[in-house]
Order: C-alpha cells, then sequence, then structure tokens
C-alpha cells in the first residue's frame, strides 16, 4: 500500500497518541474526527485534516483507524446510518484498535465484507505513557494480506505488532491480556492488604516481590506507581472500562464453553469499587475495596 490517506476516528487518550505517531512520524495525508473538538485542534495544528464525520472519512481515506471506548461505540460507526458500511467505498481497510467483543467484530467484519471493505481488530496494550512514546504492543487479527498491507502504519505507533490469526484474534488475546492483568492486580491487592496488616512495610514487601517470581508488569506499574502511593487518578484507564473489558473476558469464556472464576473475581472487585464511587478511578482502586473476615 504506497501512500495511503489516513482516517483516524476516537482520539481519546490511546486514539490521540497513535493517530500523533502517524501523523508525525509517516507525512502521510492523515484526517481525523472526534466528537471532542480539542484533540482535532491539536492534530489539525500538527498537519492533519478534519473531517466531517465518520461517513466523510468512509468515503475518503484508504485506511480508517478506529479508536473507540468498546463494542456499542464501534458498532454505531460500522452499522449506522452514517457509518462505515453505508458510506465506506470498495477497498477500504477498517482497522478497529479498541477493545470489542469478539462475537461482534467477527459480525462486523462480515458486513464490511459484503460491502468489499476489508477488516482487521488491531487492539493495543500497555500505558497511556506507551502510546506517547509509539511503544505499545499491538495484537492483529485479519488475513495475511491486510497484515502485510497495514504492519508498517502500525509500526508508527508501536513496538511490538503480534498477527494472532485471522480476525476476532486480535481481540482474543487483548481480552486475555487485559484478564490476567485484571487477576494480577487483585493478588496485589490481597498481597498489599495482608501484608500490611501482619506489619509488614507496603515498599519493602512489593519490592522484595519484584525480586522474586512475583515480579510483573502489573507489580512493578500498576502495583509500585499507583497502588502503593495511594493514587488513583481520573482520566487513566477507570474502573468503568475496565469492568467492560472484563466483561468481554466473561463473554469469552461463554463463548467457549469455558468457565473464568479468577474473571469472576475481578469483576466482583471492580463492581465493588465503583458501588464505593471509583468508576472514573484508575483501576487498581480496587485495592482500596478489600475484603475482612
Amino acid at each position: 500500500m504506497t501512500n495511503p490517506v489516513i482516517g483516524s476516528a476516537g482520539l481519546g487518550v490511546m486514539g490521540e497518541p497513535i493517530c500523533r505517531n502517524m501523523l508525525t512520524k509517516s507525512g502521510a495525508d492523515v484526517r481525523v474526527f472526534d466528537l471532542s473538538d480539542d484533540p482535532v485542534a491539536r492534530l489539525v495544528a500538527l498537519g492533519a485534516r478534519r473531517a466531517d464525520g465518520i461517513a466523510a472519512l468512509a468515503r475518503e481515506v484508504d485506511v480508517l483507524f478506529l479508536s473507540l471506548p468498546g463494542g456499542p461505540q464501534v458498532e454505531a460507526v460500522v452499522r449506522g446510518t452514517d457509518g462505515i458500511v453505508a458510506n465506506g467505498r470498495p477497498g477500504l481497510t477498517v482497522v478497529d484498535m479498541s477493545t470489542t467483543p469478539v462475537g461482534l467484530t467477527r459480525e462486523l467484519a462480515g458486513d464490511l465484507a459484503q460491502k468489499d471493505i476489508r477488516f482487521a481488530d488491531a487492539p493495543v496494550a500497555r500505558t497511556r505513557q506507551a502510546a506517547e512514546d509509539g511503544t505499545l504492543s499491538i495484537m492483529v487479527g485479519g488475513s495475511e494480506q491486510v497484515f502485510a498491507d497495514i504492519r508498517p502504519l502500525l509500526a508508527y505507533a508501536a513496538s511490538e505488532i503480534t498477527h494472532c490469526g485471522p480476525v476476532g484474534c486480535g481481540q482474543v488475546v487483548k481480552i486475555l491480556n487485559n484478564m490476567v492483568l485484571f487477576e494480577t492486580v487483585v493478588a496485589l491487592s490481597e498481597a498489599l492488604s495482608m501484608g500490611k496488616a501482619a506489619g509488614v512495610d507496603a515498599g519493602l514487601l512489593f519490592d522484595t516481590l519484584s525480586k522474586g517470581s512475583a515480579d510483573s508488569f502489573a507489580l512493578r506499574n500498576h502495583g509500585m506507581k499507583a497502588m502503593l502511593p495511594d493514587e488513583f487518578p481520573t482520566g487513566a484507564f477507570p474502573t468503568d472500562y475496565a469492568l467492560k473489558d472484563v466483561s468481554y473476558a466473561l463473554e469469552l469464556a461463554a463463548l467457549t464453553g469455558l468457565r473464568a472464576p479468577g474473571a469472576e473475581l475481578a469483576q466482583a472487585r471492580m463492581q465493588r469499587a465503583r458501588a464505593a464511587g471509583f468508576g472514573a478511578e484508575y483501576f487498581p482502586v480496587l485495592t482500596r475495596v478489600t475484603d475482612k473476615v
């Protein structure tokens, strides 16, 4: 794919830096749309072009990246009256970088294929800072040809790009990545509460765990940077979003005929955190909601 016109819809915490990296590193013609004007204005100041909406992007660009809150928003953008199915031209490639349910992802890919529109799911992992730095990990589901075509564009935003299989497989891997993360954060919250209750310094506990077999990305990032200082800002990955993603994991478990008790526990802990008023806070805030005998 030579010098494609790039479109980007959804310019939130992850979508804006992803688009900015593509824009500044590629020198491509990039067109942007979001319901909020501020990120659009910032990207236009860097050389992007403002699009009138999803329909305009679907008609004008070669590759359209979506970075939206979740399945309902992706479905509306694809299937809506002013959406991609109704307005996209044959040959368009749609890349969904949102975290979206596996079943819905495959349904939407089928809808788009009937209009000769290609599709890949390419959800992202790692932190907001990784999005800023262009060092995300991206998990892609799609055909070999689509993967080969979009990989150079994804490389502007990521240091790790993995082709996970056909459509939907990127979402499977991302959803399971988040499921393991959530379950690990629950384990860390239990360890933190028990350690402090037993008289061990919290900082010493986590530092020592990081030197042994309990070390993990979750410990070094969520544990040490949020749980230890008890700082859970809004504007990071909130409890409400984490609950959405763990629900996708449980939906995937049902789809495969399996149970996921660890994911059920993580969901219950996050539901308690939301009920306690922490829905907008960074999701490791669940550590404030501990179980006592």
